[in-house]
């Protein structure tokens, strides 16, 4: 499922290159959908079918792969996106996290806060929504 080359590190995104953002998803449908929309939008995109095939690739690799921001589904069945956020956080992968959730809960925004995540979006409402917030996580990104 993954197509794109990863690179360890990367300089900040410039004006011509596409800036990369992994989603990692357990619904085939909704990873496809994605890479669609993003895809479409001018981003290269990389998927994972749960977290722990991106946590494998950054142990392949002796680091988390490099991403201009990561889109991370909350409800997966072996670690949930906002544990996937954290582990992010404590390998210091320094993107944006952009957590898509269809089962929200009360206390979500904070919990996804407390482990980094920059956003946290209802799905099914991923489209021009997702890509504004990611253009603005990673121009915030840049900023910093």
């Amino acid at each position: 499922m993954t197509e794109t080359n990863a690179q360890h590190e990367r300089p900040s995104v410039s004006s011509s290159a596409k800036p990369t953002i992994y989603v990692v998803d357990d619904d085939d449908a909704v990873l496809g959908s994605l890479r669609f929309l993003l895809e479409t939008d001018g981003f290269a995109v990389r998927t994972f079918r749960n977290g722990t095939a991106l946590l494998n690739a950054a142990r392949d690799g002796g680091n988390i792969p490099y991403a201009d921001c990561y889109v991370i589904d909350y409800k997966m069945p072996d670690i949930n996106g906002i544990e996937l956020a954290g582990h992010l956080r404590k390998s210091d992968a320094r993107a944006p996290v952009i957590l898509i959730t269809g089962y929200p809960d009360e206390n979500i925004s904070t919990r996804a806060a407390v482990a980094g995540v920059k956003d946290v979006i209802l799905k099914p409402l991923l489209d021009e929504s997702l890509i504004k917030r990611i253009r603005g996580a990673i121009q915030d990104k840049l900023k910093e």
